[in-house]
């Protein structure tokens, strides 16, 4: 199913086989189930089958009891009380049929226990299978479908049915039993009377609609207000986060932020309070219809008792059987509109489970080159983000040799963070190429390549793990490696930082969790640089690596960054001279092309447009 958008379909006027066509996900849905446990979901149908011949059992042995105990009200009394009577054998009959009925009421209960219980766990661990699954795929796709507000909407719809969708197969194999069970029960009723199973299908249908239509109109309700749900849940979070509460209070924002999560939920609540009044008023006036039905084929049996056409136990069995199949018909057609509603549902799960990463492993990778040799050259590279007319960068062309460290400086929006995406492959050029050692980086392994970067981002990422987790994850394979991290800590100056914590490297950093402990800005900055120290990479990229440090540990950190720099290819962007004049090479970035390529002093020297940036931040230290 597409998505929603100008031009799109409104609900009604979708076709009939458009809206069947979303059923071919049930498929889908139970080969997840089948590979979540195939034990549990076979248990689930075999239950199910046994319970689906309970009802027809039990009506008929009430039937039995209802005219026994009629023959029995019609014979002479053997005796004043219970015994003459048990003496006599005329209560065996009936003895019987009461232990057949409460050894079928007690295996019913088992049965329905059972298959709730099983529905409970095989519910709980599809719920888990799909958790897992959406993080795997989700871990496979591209950078620009993080950045994408589209994909974000795709996103939490498929979270939301990967927690809520479980019970659809349930409701499946729910509807196969009452089908099996309205077969025996429809099977005994022709007897009597078939033209009554005809009236109760007719009967149906008008609920049935009504059910659809508001299925239907239910779920693009839900749907069409993704958007302002994530909008909601952003404000939530907003509100209640350590990293906005101070903020929030200095800048009076609490009353402001109630008002826009009033008005959301208002809005929400408005659609959701109109939709359901009308399904409570409509469907109300269409299931009277079926209603009026029962009654009044229950006269017809009435009176064909009274005429003595039917026995009593045959008015028993036949009342009986007939409310059990208007319950029952109701419920299948309307299950059946509630399970084709809850595939749209699944479409949405679905839908992105066939979103496709772009970039992806060459049919033949070849590795990176080790050592690297020439180094890392752009070739009139130009680039724009997905669905922008603007070229971030265009005919774009520098090379980093091998074992030289290059400073990028620019001011902002310059092109500076697209060029280290294009560099790490989280996106691909559109124009022109980026060769490694003279391969190109897109005939590389995706895993070889990040294996031979280290790459530090101004906006890291500050994970509620351990200190000696956040530093291992630079290199998963070595997360538990505990001289490895903490000699990583060592060289970014976080040594220091972690034997200050009550737990060292087993304390939980943040204050997501219980007894976490938050660091400091530049704290963290050393975390992160210790995570890309983890990385024997012969790449370095560093993007605003001490945005967050004083001047002093800045220092100390570079001074460090200086010796392991050596032998390594790096490329430094910052906007402190300071740092960048550390460089043996300067490139000067402006509109997406380099305009200026020298050192410091060569540079300062020309009079251009980084002697001008350079000038402007010295001033601000005289």
């Amino acid at each position: 199913m597409r998505d929603i958008g100008p031009g799109a379909r409104a609900p009604d006027e979708l076709t009939f086989s458009q809206r069947m066509a979303n059923l071919r996900h049930l498929g889908r849905l139970f080969a997840q189930i089948w590979r979540t446990s195939r034990f549990l979901t076979l248990a689930s149908i075999g239950l199910r089958l046994v319970k689906a011949l309970q009802p027809i059992a039990m009506l008929y042995v009430g039937k039995l009891i209802i005219d026994e105990v009629v023959r029995l009200s019609g014979i002479a009394s053997p005796g004043e009380d219970v015994w003459a009577w048990w003496e006599s054998g005329a209560l065996s009959t009936i003895t019987f049929y009461l232990g057949i009925e409460l050894l079928l009421v007690l295996v019913n209960d088992l049965l329905t226990r059972s298959v709730n219980l099983v529905d409970t766990v095989l519910g709980e661990m599809h719920s888990n299978t799909v958790s897992v699954e959406l993080l795997q795929h989700a871990a496979r796709l591209d950078l620009m479908h993080f950045e994408s507000a589209d994909y974000q909407d795709r996103l939490e719809r498929a979270r939301r049915q990967a927690a809520s969708r479980n019970t659809v197969l349930a409701q499946i194999f729910g509807q196969a039993q009452d089908i099996i069970t309205v077969a025996t029960l429809a099977a005994g009723l022709a007897v009597y009377a078939p033209w009554l199973i005809v009236l109760l299908f007719v009967s149906m249908f008008p609920a049935v609609w009504g059910e659809q239509r508001f299925n239907l109109r239910g779920y693009y309700l839900n749907r069409g207000r993704t958007p302002e749900r994530r909008q909601l849940e952003y404000v939530r979070w907003v509100g209640a986060r350590p990293e906005t509460a101070k903020e929030v209070k200095l800048f009076g924002l609490g009353d402001f932020l109630v008002e826009r999560f009033r008005t959301l939920a208002t809005a929400i609540f408005l659609d959701n309070r109109k939709l359901a009044i009308e399904r409570t008023v409509f469907g109300g006036i269409l299931a009277a219809v079926s209603t009026l039905t029962y009654y009044g084929a229950y006269a017809y049996i009435v009176w064909k008792t009274i005429s003595g056409d039917f026995s009593i136990g045959d008015l028993a069995f036949l009342s009986g059987s007939f409310l059990r199949l208007n319950g029952l018909f109701h419920q299948i057609m309307i299950g059946f509109t509630q399970v084709a509603g809850q595939s749209l549902y699944l479409d949405d799960l679905f839908s992105f489970f066939e979103i496709k990463p772009t970039i992806l492993d060459p049919a033949k990778p070849q590795s990176f080159p080790d050592p690297l040799a020439k180094g890392i050259r752009f070739e009139k590279v130009g680039f724009r983000y997905p669905e922008s007319e603007t070229w971030t960068i265009r005919d774009l062309s520098f090379e980093i040799k091998a074992g030289e460290t290059v400073a990028l400086v620019g001011e902002n929006g310059a092109g500076k963070t697209t060029i280290v995406k294009l560099m790490t492959r989280l996106y691909d050029p559109v124009e022109g190429r980026i060769t490694i050692d003279g391969t190109d980086i897109r005939d590389i392994g995706l895993a070889d390549l990040a294996r031979h970067m280290g790459v530090i981002f101004q906006d890291f990422m500050r994970f509620s793990f351990t200190a000696g987790e956040n530093i291992g994850i630079g290199d998963v394979t070595a997360v538990d490696d505990e001289a490895r991290i903490r000699e990583a800590a060592e060289r970014s100056l976080a040594a220091a930082v972690i034997e200050k914590l009550p737990g060292r490297y087993t304390q939980v950093l943040g204050r997501m969790f219980s007894k976490g402990r938050d660091l400091s800005g530049g704290e963290w900055q050393k975390i992160a640089i210790a995570r890309a120290y983890m990385r024997d990479a012969q790449v370095m990229i560093l993007d605003e690596p001490t945005a967050a440090l004083d001047a002093k540990a800045e220092a100390e950190v570079f001074a460090r960054f200086i010796g392991l720099a050596q032998g390594k290819t790096t490329l430094l962007i910052s906007h402190r001279f300071s740092t960048v004049r550390m460089a043996d090479r300067i490139l000067v970035l402006d509109n997406g092309r380099i305009i200026e390529d020298g050192s410091h002093a060569e540079l300062v020297a020309r009079g251009g447009l980084y002697a001008e940036l350079f000038e402007l931040q010295a001033a601000g230290y005289r």
